[in-house]
Order: structure tokens, then C-alpha cells, then sequence
């Protein structure tokens, strides 16, 4: 049996991982014939414009490139034409519409970096990570215009360690594409591919992340600020203010001992960390990084930043990343 004819639809180097697996061994199962991706973008403080990770992948292996700015028709039959039996979408950045969806002959499918129906929308990983979960995945689903409520054809679960960071679980992630993809393009292929529908009342929704979600309210518990930390790292990455300077955070910890002072408070600054007095617990700050420095272990930090116990480190509101309705009806 031939291989499928695969079109990619991705613009985030998360998939990279899976499109070398499709240009190596997957090349059995399913022929990538085209790619689409976001158009060149400017990008850093001199806002050069540059081609991401995808297209340069695209282009090392010679293949068809499409960069839209908009799905329009024409687009849609470039798609067309490529003859495709399956398009593959992760990390597009663009909404499909039904007719987009339905040209390539065995449909389209998406590959989802969560266990739906739990945490559809923008940020999947962080979110999960953020609310304290020790468990996330990769769901395959069949694409359907509601935001990430298609039908579910399998999944491949990662766990998530108790410092991981939105680093070390997109990692996870990634890798967790590739037997995933093995095992669903043979059932594909052959016609034995099925889906479930999922369960509308266990669905919750992430939102696109903002650099003001970096806040911290120290009457949580050090738990939740712990997870918030690391799940928001690298972006936006969660900050506090000491001696008047925007302190990144790296990574954090959290200790269930009884804090020994008014929430806020640092109650210990040394080798093993800057410990922080919460709500509930002590929150310890591994990893930090000054204005214009590197990220640092919390030694080698207050070698050249000292930080007295007893300092006080101000809270701020924090906004909600998860709801049980997507964001863009909740907010005015």
C-alpha cells in the first residue's frame, strides 16, 4: 500500500521532531507534499523579518511552501492541487474554514498539545502546567470549525515532573507526535481510523498568554504560585520587583511548612533558594534573572544581588488562565 500524501499546516517548531520523523521512517506510512505556514514575521529588538522554524525546515528539504496571510479560496485550491489525502494541522495559527477542511480526501486532522476535552485554545501547555497538572499529551483529533472540539482519535499522555517548565514539558511534547503519528497513519491508511466524540461538559479553555499574566499574588498558596512560575516560563515568564528591579523568575518550589511571616516576606535567601512566606507554605525561588543579566541559580544570583530576609516583595492580581467557556465570550 502507498504511502498517504501528507500536507503540513504548522508554525511552531514544536512539530519540527515529527516532520523529521515524516522526512525519515514515517515516510512509510505518510509523503509530506506541501507545507503551509505563517508568513515571515519580524522578529527581536531589531525586527528583522525572518522566516520560522518551519519554512526553514520546509525549504532544507525541498518541498512545496505556502505562506497565506488569509484562507481565501485560491489558497484553498493550492491545497487542492496538491493532491493531498490528508493535511495535518499543529501549531497553524490560523482558523480553518469547512471547505479548507474538507479537500484533502481523508480530511483533516490536528495534533492538540493537551488531553481534550481539557484545556482547548492558545496555550495548552502552560496552562496545564500552571494549574498544577502531572499529567498532559498530544491529542489527534479530526479538525471541526468549533474551537478544538473535534472528535478524538488517540492520544499519547507525558508526564509532568514537579520543576518541569513550559521548556521541558513542550520537549516532552514534541517527541510524544512522533509514536502517536505511528500508530494513527497505518489505521489511517487503511481505512480503520476511528474517532469519539468528546465530553462538552468536561471541556475547559486556555487563553492567549500576555506579559502582564507574569503576576504573583502571595496570599495563594505556594503550590499554585510554584506551578504559575514554571508553567510561564520562558513566556512571559513571572517577575517580582526587588531593590526597584524587575527580578525574572525561572523556575520555583514549593514547601508545605508553615510560612514563618507575613505573605510576601523573604524569610530565607541562600544556597538552596529564596524562600518566599505565601498564604499557604514557602515558595522558593530556584532561578532568576536581573535586567539585562543572565538566568541564574538563586547562589549564584545573590552573590552580586543580595537580598535581605525580612525584604518585602509586593503581590499583584492575578488573572484567570482557565474557563469553562472560551475567553472571547467572557471578556467585553
Amino acid at each position: 500500500m502507498p504511502p498517504l500524501r501528507l500536507v503540513f499546516l504548522g508554525s511552531d517548531p514544536v512539530a519540527l521532531p515529527l516532520l523529521e520523523w515524516l522526512a525519515g521512517e514515517g515516510r512509510t506510512f505518510a509523503e509530506v507534499v506541501g507545507v503551509f505556514t505563517q508568513p515571515d514575521r519580524p522578529v527581536g529588538r531589531g525586527q528583522k523579518i525572518t522566516a520560522n522554524a518551519i519554512k526553514i525546515w520546509t525549504l532544507a528539504h525541498g518541498l512545496p511552501i505556502f505562506q497565506p496571510e488569509k484562507l481565501s479560496e485560491d489558497v484553498r485550491q493550492q491545497l487542492d492541487a496538491l493532491g493531498a489525502d490528508v493535511a495535518l494541522v499543529m501549531a497553524y495559527g490560523h482558523i480553518l474554514k469547512d471547505d479548507f477542511i474538507a479537500t484533502p480526501r481523508l480530511g483533516t486532522l490536528n495534533l492538540h498539545t493537551s488531553i481534550l476535552p481539557k484545556y482547548r485554545g492558545a496555550s495548552p501547555i502552560q496552562t496545564a502546567i500552571a494549574s498544577g497538572e502531572r499529567e498532559t499529551g498530544v491529542t489527534l483529533m479530526r479538525v471541526v470549525r468549533k474551537l478544538d472540539a473535534g472528535p478524538v482519535a488517540d492520544v499519547e499522555r507525558v508526564p509532568i515532573q514537579k520543576l518541569d517548565t513550559a521548556i521541558e514539558v513542550e520537549s516532552k511534547l514534541a517527541a510524544a507526535c512522533v509514536p502517536l503519528l505511528a500508530r494513527a497513519l497505518p489505521k489511517l491508511r487503511e481505512g480503520t481510523l476511528e474517532a469519539v466524540p468528546q465530553d462538552e461538559a468536561q471541556a475547559t479553555f486556555c487563553r492567549k498568554l500576555a506579559k502582564d499574566d507574569g503576576t504573583l499574588d502571595f496570599l495563594a498558596p505556594a503550590t499554585t504560585l510554584a506551578a504559575k512560575i514554571n508553567g510561564l516560563f520562558p513566556w512571559p515568564a513571572c517577575s517580582v520587583m526587588i531593590g526597584g528591579q524587575p527580578v525574572k523568575i525561572g523556575q520555583a518550589d514549593a514547601k508545605e511548612e508553615t510560612s514563618l511571616g507575613v505573605p510576601g516576606t523573604v524569610v530565607e535567601a541562600g544556597m538552596t533558594g529564596l524562600g518566599v512566606a505565601t498564604e499557604r507554605g514557602t515558595l522558593h525561588l530556584l532561578k532568576l534573572q536581573r535586567p539585562g543579566g543572565k538566568m541564574l541559580t538563586t547562589a549564584e544570583f545573590l552573590r552580586g544581588f543580595p537580598v535581605e530576609p525580612g525584604t518585602c516583595l509586593a503581590s499583584a492580581p492575578m488573572k484567570s488562565l482557565v474557563a469553562s467557556e472560551p475567553f472571547r465570550r467572557l471578556q467585553p
